[in-house]
């Protein structure tokens, strides 16, 4: 008797497993999902405090604490400080992910142009 009892058993679970393979293989396979990576994405430069726009004027007005002209200094300290909006501003974006800002006021004695680094001034050029 105990032949018989192993027997049937087996052939139980022969039966199971084709079963299983049966249902399992009628079934249509789950489509692959791919998954692609996030894009790296580069972060602007961090600039403190209000800057200049293309046409000279300040973001933010009433901000500022420079008394002079010199490196350091923020783009709207030298607009605050010179008392009037530029001549002409370049806005831009260097290889290496900084702003970088130039600024030129035409005077009457000659013309002074300031080139500014993640909103601050880094070089006096006087041509």
């Amino acid at each position: 008797m105990g032949m018989h009892v192993k027997v049937l058993s087996s052939v139980a679970f022969v039966a199971l497993v084709l079963a299983a393979c049966t249902s399992t293989g009628s079934a249509p396979p789950a489509p692959a999902v791919a998954i692609a990576p996030a894009p790296a994405v580069t972060p602007g430069p961090v600039i403190d405090g209000p800057t200049l726009g293309p046409d000279g004027r300040c973001t933010v007005t009433g901000f500022g604490r420079a008394t002079t002209i010199e490196p350091g200094i923020t783009e709207c300290d030298l607009v605050r400080l010179k008392g009037k909006p530029a001549t002409d501003v370049l806005v831009g974006e260097s290889g290496k992910g900084q702003r970088e800002v130039q600024v030129l006021y035409s005077e009457p004695g000659g013309r002074e142009l300031y080139f500014f680094v993640n909103n601050r001034l880094d070089r006096i050029v006087k041509p």
